[in-house]
């Protein structure tokens, strides 16, 4: 990153969305490294744990459309600032009130979805503020926030050992509060926010068919990311008999370096393209998703197999993000929104199909095997638009970055 890029934009603004979205992430997939714990005192089969880590997923990928209204009609700042007051206030209840069901956990889950939203406000807020050469880097910065998934997966499982799974839900108070403040300190709205638009006119963007390809682009990249990241704890705690904690630590290893690598991949796809980028990304996950099906035979060669697929997935969200603004700057809110409910979408067909893989089959091989069948479709149909693309929207003369 050059000077230019941070004389470019607005660097507290792209901090705050950074830390937001990173607090929200936290809270939005906890429900997975807690799962061991919960479903050991709920009494929940392999099914019900697997839509218990898939639920928040599913509701922040239909909030996202949602917040991401909410952003054009009320910009940016104002949506966050809505979205993380709700999340406050359905983690108080639950730390306060306690949860004694299964429904009562799926209904926490719907509520954590606002925190999963946080993503069809937070990259709007950075990405209006930067030229096109630089989307891919800085929508790679702000969405790093995805490393808040981390952080729920190193500490959740060891805080409920310390201090039960239901206070680390208050405990989950303290950095949301600091995000809260940074937030209403250091964010600002961009001065060209585009004016709002109604609802018929949202909608009008999807019979555009780049709209969509873009959504089942990232349900692919987007979705495998989160929905290992709210599984895999309860996946090596099944699969090799770690404990809770251990296989934290496990998910927080893989989860890491996916989180890690997405500027990488804004920042490399600003270079070579986001098309070239995204190829080689869906090449990798496909191989490790399919390896990781055969059912490796030791937790290391697991562990080593998962950061390989984490690590193409989260460079392929960058990548997707540096081409997304180039195809519908005027309309990024809109798109932030829908292409990211179609990640989260993804994201809960993973998580989902696992636990329901291994109920029916006994094994999880079958949810791994047609994802992975999915990345490689993902693969076929960026072959098929590469050259429209490139061509049309993406000549550089008229999109002013490498697509």
């Amino acid at each position: 990153m050059t000077k230019d890029f941070w004389k470019a934009g607005h660097p507290p603004t792209l901090f705050a969305a950074f830390f937001y979205f990173d607090i929200a992430f936290m809270v939005w997939v906890m429900l997975g490294p807690l799962g061991v714990q919960i479903a050991s005192e709920l009494v929940l089969t392999p099914a019900q744990k697997g839509l218990m880590v898939a639920t928040p997923v599913l509701s922040g990928a239909l909030l996202r459309i949602v917040m991401g209204l909410l952003v054009d009609h009320l910009k940016p700042k104002n949506a966050g600032l809505i979205g993380q007051v709700i999340v406050i206030a359905a983690l108080t209840a639950a730390w306060l009130f306690g949860i004694h069901s299964y429904q009562q956990i799926l209904l926490l889950g719907a509520a954590l979805g606002f925190a999963g939203a946080a993503f069809a406000v937070a990259l709007p807020l950075a990405s209006r503020w930067y030229p096109p050469q630089y989307q891919g880097t800085a929508l790679g910065i702000a969405g790093a926030g995805n490393s808040g998934t981390v952080l729920a997966a190193l500490f959740a499982p060891t805080l409920a050992v310390m201090f039960g799974w239901n206070n680390v839900f208050g405990l989950a108070l303290i950095p949301l509060g600091l995000a809260f403040i940074v937030y209403v300190a250091l964010a600002k709205d961009a001065p060209e926010c585009p004016p709002a638009k109604s609802l018929g006119e949202y909608m009008a963007v999807l019979k555009d068919r780049d709209a969509w390809w873009f959504m089942f682009f990232y349900s692919v990249t987007f979705g495998g990311f989160v929905g290992l990241a709210s599984s895999l704890t309860i996946y090596f705690n099944d699969q090799y008999g770690l404990d809770p904690v251990t296989a934290g630590y496990f998910t927080a290893a893989c989860v890491f370096a996916g989180s890690l690598v997405r500027p990488i991949g804004g920042t490399i796809a600003d270079r070579i393209g986001g098309i070239r980028t995204l190829m080689s990304m869906y090449s990798a996950a496909a191989v490790c998703l399919f390896l990781v099906s055969l059912g490796l035979s030791t937790r290391y060669t697991a562990l080593a197999v998962f950061v390989g697929a984490m690590l193409s997935l989260g460079m392929g969200n960058g990548a997707v993000f540096q081409l997304v603004p180039q195809r519908f700057r005027k309309e990024i809110g809109v798109m932030t929104g829908l292409v990211g409910m179609a990640g989260g979408v993804g994201g809960f067909y993973l998580a989902s199909s696992l636990g329901y893989s291994k109920q029916v089959t006994g094994s999880y091989q079958m949810g791994f095997t047609i994802f992975a069948a999915l990345a490689v479709l993902a693969l076929v149909g960026l072959t098929s638009v590469k050259t429209r693309w490139r061509t049309t929207w993406g000549a550089a003369n008229v999109a002013g970055a490498r697509i």
